[in-house]
């Protein structure tokens, strides 16, 4: 795979073009801006981080991680840009910039999560929990191909955001370059046999219904297979992956101590390794405790940032011809300290009682909703003698363009199932909720 084809700028349907240097904004400029003002980033505000509908304004929702990710994203594409353009001088005769690289990977980033549904990773459990054992779940098996069973039930947060950024309901229609940068797992979700020692296959990154998209973008791009099933990572989703991680692990250890989860003291002690002789414990003095972590927050999220910058450089070679393939942030310096951050957090963060409390309130949620549409739906096409009053209210819920014709016994009804779980997994924590309540009878509209 080349660089020269790695960071084309080409979209779905368009004639690709060349970077334009004199421009007010490149096309990956304009992937930021388009994302920016999409009603699924929007929708951000008011889904889970960590902590399910959190009530303090220091608590980072879904939108506040997606930006500071985007932030670190930007940093580490920038800095590795500028390793590639003085490596292969070729890229700077295309008008490829160190900025261009940046926004690339800032954009990628910035939709890193677009496709989690309410309740975070609870909320993926319970979806795919819904068709794997619940009888209205359950049901649809028969009616479904064996690769399009296996996507219904294991639900994946990444494989929903590429059909999101793909849509045409979106409008998004971002360049193929962002495309696969946000795309960590090439692969769909049915495959002979998972190759455990490449990263980019732990999880899937496409539905069954997008491979067509999957291909265009891979074959615009340049980008290689390693079997029949599975293509290699675009290099710059190695970078989104390190932002989202940088900032989960020390963000969410920062939120974790200001929640009172996890001491300040304990938590000097987990990020001191990083700082390394930087750290300095005279800076912290007449400060607050929050000052104090913000202090300690950017300086770790920084020397992060620069020893992942160096390991790609290193091993850039290696992701374009498919033989590297692990997170940069293992393989770091500072790669023990962060697996020290993750067991804590573990502990004392995403196991703790109001986090648990809540992901179990959201099962409940999820599964309740998503029992009350798909029994109305099935009665409807597939057991009409129970088609009842109630299931005809119910389908009166969904969104007007909601597919609701030209279903019947003899139609694979994947599309309109795949559309079920888009209405399921766009909905915020709130709106979740507060349409359970009310299709549940535990409360009325205001």
């Amino acid at each position: 795979m080349k660089w020269e084809k790695l960071l084309a700028s080409g979209r779905f349907g368009e004639t690709p073009k060349s970077l334009n240097l004199d421009a007010s904004r490149t096309e990956f400029e304009i992937d930021y801006d388009r994302i920016i003002f999409s009603a699924p980033f929007r929708n951000l505000q008011d889904k889970t981080q960590v902590f399910p509908l959190p009530e303090q304004a220091f608590v980072h929702t879904r939108l506040t991680h997606s930006l500071e990710v985007s932030s670190v994203g930007r940093s580490l594409g920038k800095a590795a840009g500028e390793i590639l353009l003085e490596k292969y001088h070729t890229l700077q005769n295309l008008g490829i910039s160190s900025s261009a690289i940046g926004s690339i990977v800032a954009a990628a980033a910035l939709t890193h999560d677009i496709g989690n549904p309410p309740f975070g990773h609870a909320g993926e459990e319970a979806i795919s929990d819904f068709f794997r054992f619940h009888p209205y779940g359950k049901v649809w098996e028969k009616h479904v191909r064996v690769d399009q069973w296996s996507d219904l039930i294991n639900f994946e947060g990444n494989a929903q955001g590429f059909r999101m950024l793909v849509s045409k309901q979106f409008g998004l229609n971002l360049t193929y370059a962002t495309l696969a940068a946000f795309t960590k797992y090439p692969r769909p979700s049915l495959i002979p046999q998972r190759d455990i020692a490449r990263k980019s296959q732990k999880k899937f990154g496409f539905f069954i219904n997008q491979l067509l998209d999957f291909e265009l973008m891979t074959d615009a791009l340049g980008i290689e297979k390693t079997s029949a099933e599975c293509w290699v990572r675009h290099p710059l989703a190695f970078l989104v992956e390190a932002a989202d991680d940088i900032c989960y692990n020390i963000i969410d250890l920062e939120d974790g101590c200001t929640m009172g989860l996890v001491s300040f003291e304990e938590t000097v002690g987990l990020l001191k390794p990083i700082l390394g002789e930087k750290f300095d414990k005279e800076k912290l003095k007449d400060r607050t405790q929050s000052q104090n972590l913000a202090i300690l927050r950017a300086m770790a999220i920084g020397q992060l940032i620069r020893e992942t910058v160096e390991v790609f450089g290193h091993y850039e070679e290696g992701m374009r011809k498919g033989n590297f393939d692990k997170a940069l942030t293992e393989i770091i310096p500072s790669a023990k300290a962060l697996a020290s951050i993750s067991t804590a957090s573990v502990k004392s963060i995403y196991r703790s009682k109001v986090v648990l409390e809540k992901e179990a309130a959201g099962f409940q949620v999820l599964e309740g909703l998503l029992t009350v549409f798909s029994q109305a739906l099935y009665h409807q096409f597939y057991s009409p003698e129970s088609f009842s009053g109630q299931d005809k209210s119910i389908l009166r819920l969904l969104p007007e363009d909601f597919p609701l014709k030209g279903w019947g016994a003899e139609v694979n009804p994947y599309p309109l199932l795949r559309n079920l779980v888009d209405f399921i997994s766009g909905m915020t924590d709130k709106f979740a909720l507060n349409l359970y309540r009310r299709v549940k009878g535990i409360s009325f509209p205001g």
